[in-house]
This record gives C-alpha cells, structure tokens and sequence, in this order.
C-alpha cells in the first residue's frame, strides 16, 4: 500500500518494445509495478503524448537504447508512492525526459518508476488529454525560442514546420512575446490554421524558402526556428540577418546528419547556429505553471490531432508516421 492507505497493483498494462521496427512490433502485456528506490518516485500514469523520438527509437535509430524497452519520454499522472515523502500520493505530476523511456522503462505504461528531479508538481483542472500533451510540447517551444533563440520583441521569427504541434505553440509564445511570426507549411490547406493561431505571413515551403525570404526581406529575418530538420538547415541559415540565429530543434523529416557539412560554407558570417534539447535544458517550473494557467484561461491552445488508448498504441504510433495527426497524438492510459 501506498502511504494513504490506497493498495498499489502488483501488475500493470505496458506496451514493450522487444526488436526494433514497425509499429506492430509493440508488445501490449502484463508487468510488475516497479518498487521506487532513492530519489525516485512511482507514477499512475494517465496520459502522455507521442514524440517524433520515440518513433525513431521505435525504428532502431536510437543506438544507444538496448531492448526490451518501455519507451515514453513523457507524462502527466499522479504520485502513487514517493519514499522520501516530499510528494503526497494523489499530487500530480508532470514529467519529461532525462533520459525517461531510453536508459530506463517510460511513460507507456500505467504505471512509471522516474527520477524525482524530472518531475513538476502541478494542480489543474485540465483534462488528462490536454496535461498529457503539455510536457514536451511546452518545453520545446519554451525553451527553443527563450534560452536557445534569445527572442526579444519587435523581431521576426520564422518557423519553419508551422503546422507541427511544437510550431503552432511556438507560433502563440511567440506573438505573446511582441514578435512577428512568420510560419510555414507545404500544405496550403493549412494557411488558415497558421493564420489563426498568429502567423502574420505563411510562406509554402518548397525546400528553397530562402529565396521567398529574401524577396520579402532582403536583409533576412532576426530569428528562424528549424522544425523539419537537418535536410533544410543549409536553407534555413540563409533566411537569417547578420547577427540573427538559428535553432535546431525539430526532425519532422527524421533527418539527424548533415553529410559534406562545411560550417564556413554553410555558415553564413555572424549568423549564429543553435539548438535545443529538452533533455539537456529545462525551462523552469514557475515558467510550467504560468503556461498551465493560459491553458486553463484560454491565453494559449494545444493542437490535439487525436487521442487513444493504451492498448491502440500501435495504431498511435502509425498515426504519427504517416504523418495524418494534425497535431499532438495523446495517449490515455
């Protein structure tokens, strides 16, 4: 039993990963709940979102994740048993990363062991499905255009893969912020979306967005946040000023690498290279809570494309890779 007198399962649903490869791969079964030792706390995971990582640890291009494994890299639940008691059972939690659903079992489960220092205390009357997509999303954003790109007001951003779910948010901070925001898309269906979430100017991106810049800008934007990947970063720091910085964050198009890269040549001169990993850095838990209540005011939106079950995690994970989402695949557990 936990400390409030609550009877702990001795087993839980989890979707494992034995062998790399397609979605199907996922093995939905039966394991013990995990006892937390020192620093760590146990979970009941209730919702968390799907993450383009994931679908790329899922494909074997994650190397240094050994199988089997439960992957997840986020969630939002509550604390079931905390052994330093700092944490009360019923508070609940958001959690991300470090590591989560890679050196260790994840967030595709109904319940989570986790390091207590990846862990944000919160209380909110938001719907699981919406907390559930909150971590990363929020994060990345947040820590893309703060501490990686240094946005200040007045200045023009560009995001370039506006419609992914990180982009529309990006799109919102930003605008709140005093920037203007420049967004795109391949999709010219989809210019009314970026529209209304802020954009001031929506640019279909055929891979040579540089030259649509220029025309409008001849001198280049302040700031570009790279959402696709590494295949349009050369183009990307082309779209930039003198001085103006560009950060990657985003492998929609599940491009790591850059072959041939010759940072002379690719680098324009003072223009400035960055990126961002939530793994690494983490936007503060104030900065948390303050986004929490936008979303409970109305002052932001969350791009839900669809919401599942545990037990359709293979078709989830389909979703997010044939691209058909619209916005953040969440999982109900």
């Amino acid at each position: 039993m936990n400390p409030s007198g609550q009877p702990i399962p001795s087993t839980m649903l989890a979707a494992r990963l034995y062998v790399p490869g397609p979605a199907t791969n996922f093995v939905l079964e039966q394991l013990p709940v995990p006892n937390p030792g020192p620093g760590q706390v146990l979970i009941r995971v209730r919702a968390f979102g799907l993450n383009r990582s994931e679908l790329m640890t899922r494909k074997g291009l994650s190397p240094s994740v050994q199988f089997p494994r439960v992957l997840g890299i986020e969630c939002a639940g509550e604390v079931v048993h905390d052994p330093s008691g700092e944490l009360v059972s019923g508070q609940q939690v958001l959690a991300w990363m470090g590591e989560m659903g890679r050196a260790y079992d994840g967030s595709y489960a109904t319940y989570a062991v986790l390091p207590r220092n990846i862990i944000t205390p919160f209380n909110s009357q938001l719907p699981w499905e919406i907390l559930g997509a909150v971590p990363e999303m929020f994060q990345t954003a947040h820590g893309s255009l703060f501490p990686a790109l240094g946005i200040q007001e007045g200045e023009t951003l560009l995001i370039r893969g506006g419609t992914s779910s990180v982009g529309l948010l990006a799109i919102q901070l930003a605008r709140k912020a005093g920037l203007t925001v420049w967004a795109t898309t391949r999709n010219r269906d989809k210019e009314v979306l970026l529209v209304e979430r802020g954009a001031s100017k929506v640019l279909i991106d055929d891979g040579q967005l540089s030259r649509q810049v220029r025309e409008l800008c001849p001198q280049g934007v302040e700031k570009v946040l790279e959402l696709v990947g590494a295949n349009t970063l050369r183009d990307s720091l082309r779209c930039v000023a003198p001085g103006g910085t560009v950060c990657m964050t985003g492998m929609l198009s599940e491009s790591w690498t850059l072959s041939d890269f010759s940072p002379m040549e690719a680098i324009p001169a003072t223009v400035r290279l960055t990126t961002f990993d939530s793994g690494a850095i983490r936007s503060s838990d104030a900065a948390m809570h303050s986004f929490l209540h936008d979303l409970e005011t109305g002052g932001v939106h969350l791009a839900i494309g669809h919401v599942f079950s545990l037990n359709q995690l293979p078709a989830a994970h389909q979703l997010m890779e044939e691209n058909r989402a619209n916005g953040k695949i969440v999982v109900t557990t």
